[in-house]
């Protein structure tokens, strides 16, 4: 009873206009993202595109990897409307709005190429209205509540992603490609408005008076922070047994333990959907209270043990019911963990450079995601599954030792508290 109590009293210090502002604009923030990977896959295999040109439209999202190189850009110079944040952020959508309908009238078995150019300029501004987004985020958002904020924002991201991905699959079976693409194009108009009527942010002093230091000063700054390589380390460490895990997750249920399509559409990508979104929420709600070094740590041990779920699957074998528990458990507490670490990220970034170290530290932290697969595929190969989540778990250790050890050097929960802006909301 007092733990509802609790929960419920911290809803109420957090349910105000920058917290669903920040929601909405995640929903804006995940729709383009299926648009130009999973769903166009689908829509050029459909149309019979050969096998070599569809891995090549997989380069098409390298503007989601190199954002951090034209970040400083949208540090240093001030759109004529809306402010450094908000006005990045509308021109972005806007252009998105143009590049999305653009791909719904061109037909990729006739021009190829040209597909291939709007699908690489939708993601060169979806990248950019993350830039700017994340920035608006952090600078906006009070510290008691970045939790329950990157809560949120995780929350409207994969709703997005549902949206564009399985929905525009369903759409496309009965209305075509065309009119799916055009009708998601007008889904944008959800982020514009919540970046219209978003509330302003404090006006900053010290914006960079120069490009030079725009792209220098933000590097120099943390880097003369105590225990900078510490917490670099941190961040790509706290969540590296999560993507081991669950970097083959969909092969270990369909190659290891011979699950159906079917189980694995429903458990795997719907059911750790839910799981991620009440987890992440679940994880901002506690961290009013808990504040940011016990959330990670917390949340971390909860991470690393549900790993074991995994190992445990793989030693028993085919189980549904093990399945459910493992996926729900391991997607709960990773969304618990993404709500805490997202917040740590805000914390960090100085409200002068914010869209660049934010930038630079969420590419710090996809390392982990993006070269563990090949890594974890030969573990596999050589060891087998049981023990491959083993060594997930044994992964996740390091970052918990580090997190303790950090918060000996610098208080956490001091992080971004006297140079967070205010706002006028």
């Amino acid at each position: 009873m007092k733990k509802t109590q609790t929960i419920f009293q911290s809803i109420q210090r957090v349910n105000n206009r920058r917290i669903w502002t920040v929601f909405f604009l995640g929903f804006s923030s995940g729709l383009p993202l299926a648009l130009t990977a999973g769903t166009l896959q689908a829509w050029l295999t459909i149309d019979h595109i050969s096998t070599v040109a569809i891995g090549a439209f997989g380069l098409v999202g390298l503007p989601y990897v190199y954002k951090f190189i034209w970040s400083p850009l949208m540090d240093r110079y001030i759109p004529p409307f809306l402010g450094r944040r908000r006005g990045w952020m509308l021109i972005a959508q806007l252009a998105l709005v143009f590049s999305i309908a653009a791909m719904a009238l061109i037909q990729p078995e006739i021009h190829p190429l040209v597909m291939f150019t709007l699908a690489l300029l939708t993601a060169f501004c979806s990248a950019s209205q993350d830039i700017a987004l994340d920035a608006y985020r952090t600078d906006l958002l009070l510290p008691e509540e970045r939790g329950l904020g990157a809560a949120m924002n995780v929350s409207g991201y994969r709703i997005a992603m549902l949206v564009s991905g399985a929905l525009a699959l369903v759409m496309a079976t009965y209305i075509g490609w065309k009119n799916t693409y055009l009708i998601i194009s007008m889904l944008m108009v959800v982020g514009i408005l919540a970046t219209w009527f978003g509330p302003e942010i404090g006006k900053v002093t010290d914006i960079p008076v120069s490009l030079r230091d725009a792209i220098v000063e933000p590097f120099r700054e943390f880097m003369s922070r105590k225990s900078a390589v510490l917490i670099l380390l941190f961040i790509i460490l706290y969540k590296l047994g999560d993507a081991f895990t669950l970097s083959l997750s969909s092969t270990f249920l369909l190659r290891g333990l011979h699950f159906s399509l079917i189980d694995v559409a429903t458990v795997n990508k719907f059911g750790a959907l839910l799981a991620t979104i009440v987890g992440a929420i679940l994880g901002g709600l506690l961290m009013v209270r808990l504040k940011l070094f016990k959330s990670l740590l917390l949340f971390g041990v909860f991470q690393a043990i549900s790993i074991l779920t995994y190992m445990w699957l793989a030693i028993v074998g085919k189980s549904y019911a093990l399945m459910v528990v493992a996926i729900v458990l391991e997607n709960l507490c990773g969304g618990m963990g993404t709500a805490a670490f997202v917040a740590l990220l805000m914390a960090l970034c100085d409200s002068r450079y914010t869209a660049t170290q934010f930038a630079l530290l969420s590419a710090l932290a996809a390392i982990g995601r993006v070269f563990v697969g090949p890594i974890a595929g030969m573990m596999v190969e050589h060891f087998g599954w049981a023990e491959l989540y083993w060594w997930s778990f044994v992964f996740a250790i390091p970052g918990l030792v580090l997190l303790v050890c950090l918060q000996k050097r610098v208080n956490l929960d001091e992080l971004g508290v006297v140079k967070q802006p205010t706002t006028k909301d």
